[in-house]
């Protein structure tokens, strides 16, 4: 058996681009809304609960519009919206990381300087979720599946009716 020539898809840079620019308006759009929501939720409850709760509130909500607007995927799901507040805390982890290592060589950095990192690391970490959520969250199934268990209508006519039936292409190696 052979695999499936890669056929090339038009995932190409014009449309990376497109999903680039979306994935900014609707997580800058979002961002921007939590800033406001969490002014006025702070001043109803403490800032700490305040902050985790328009955090999650507002990971739900980019993740949907990702999924519908950004990436237009079909994957729905609890799943998605794991994996995707993993990409959030790793991005946590990664601007924080960032801040702290400023203040361990620097103790007192100016507000300039510190806002320059976060902003700096912010924006690395948005791409680094931007390539996760591209290509790990949302990322299009590579074949379509034969949700039938029949054989592909181009598969050899040799191959013995009781051989199991590959839902994807896949390289099989006899040995």
């Amino acid at each position: 058996m052979t695999a499936h020539a890669h056929l090339p898809t038009r995932r190409t840079a014009r449309p990376l681009l497109e999903a680039f620019v979306r994935f900014v308006v609707c997580g800058g759009g979002v961002g921007l809304a939590a800033g406001g929501a969490l002014i006025l939720l702070a001043e109803r409850v403490p800032l700490v609960l305040a902050n985790a709760v328009i955090t999650v509130v507002s990971t739900v909500i980019a993740t949907e519009l990702h999924s519908r607007i950004s990436f237009r995927s079909e994957r729905k799901g609890w799943r998605v919206h794991l994996q995707s507040g993993l990409t959030v805390a790793v991005s946590y982890a990664f601007t924080t990381a960032a801040l702290l290592g400023l203040h361990a060589v620097q103790p007192a950095p100016s507000v300039l300087v510190e806002q320059a990192v976060y902003l700096s690391a912010s924006a690395m970490a948005g791409a680094g979720r931007f390539v996760l959520l591209r290509t790990v969250v949302f990322a299009p199934s590579t074949a379509p599946s034969n949700t039938t268990g029949t054989a592909p209508s181009n598969a050899q006519s040799s191959a013995p009716s009781n051989a199991p039936v590959l839902a994807k292409p896949a390289v099989v190696i006899a040995a």
